[in-house]
């Protein structure tokens, strides 16, 4: 018998044959059901995964989202939550988020903790990710509600130690995000230099709005981007 590979071994197998990988993320108070197969054929054609979360979602809103894209792809749904009460078990994995460029324990430790109960006994795969909000320019909404101060782009170090800090305390990925509708994305520099001194894979977004701004993050080191408010509003530049 043929062993299936986890969704994170997916992603680590990718990073180390350098496949890039491209998630397209979607935010459920955003998504209109009635409209779900024009959102599948303006899907990327180069999309990998679904992720499916935002900072702040309206009840049940999460569960009934990722059922009615189940119905009609085949891409995997990852949940990307902004708290606990965005987990559904319809899913196919969730990224265990800590927000480890914060120092709020609510998003430190507290939304895991009430976690638990709604996805210990799932079929999720759950795969430990250190979250690292990074300036983009503009107050987003992950930095109101998480009422943290995201990292300058400036300093670099301070990030590299950061992402080094999710890595040595068990996380298996690292996402920089500079923010739902950033400004600008997470620097190139930054990526290369998180790239060099990591061992696990890179996930990037907020901010990237074309094709240009995508191979950038791509060559710079990411091994898998998110587009989110860009592909909603359909303002993508090929």
């Amino acid at each position: 018998m043929v062993e299936v590979q986890s969704y994170l071994e997916e992603i680590q197998q990718a990073a180390f044959e350098n496949r890039k990988l491209l998630a397209a993320l979607i935010d459920p108070d955003k998504f209109d059901e009635s409209k779900v197969s024009e959102f599948v054929q303006k899907l990327p054609k180069d999309a990998t995964h679904i992720f499916i979360g935002g900072s702040t979602v309206e009840k049940d809103r999460t569960c009934a989202v990722v059922k009615t894209i189940k119905n009609v792809s085949k891409l995997p749904l990852i949940l990307f939550p902004g708290d606990h009460s965005q987990i559904s078990s319809h899913a196919d994995a969730l990224l265990f988020l800590s927000l480890i460029s914060g120092r709020n324990p609510e998003f430190l430790i507290e939304q895991q903790v009430r976690s638990v109960e709604k996805i210990k006994n799932t079929n999720l795969e759950i795969i430990p990710t250190g979250y690292i909000l990074i300036d983009g320019g503009r107050e987003t909404s992950v930095e109101r509600v998480s009422k943290t101060i995201p990292l300058s782009q400036n300093d670099i170090q301070q990030i590299v130690n950061t992402a080094l800090a999710g890595q040595y305390s068990g996380k298996k990925l690292i996402y920089l995000e500079a923010g739902s509708g950033a400004k600008f994305p997470v620097s190139s520099a930054i990526i290369q230099a998180v790239k060099a001194a990591l061992d696990i894979p890179i996930i990037v977004g907020g901010g990237i709005r074309s094709t240009q701004q995508l191979q950038l993050s791509y060559d710079a080191g990411a091994d898998l981007v998110v587009i989110g408010t860009a592909f909603e509003n359909d303002s993508f530049q090929a």
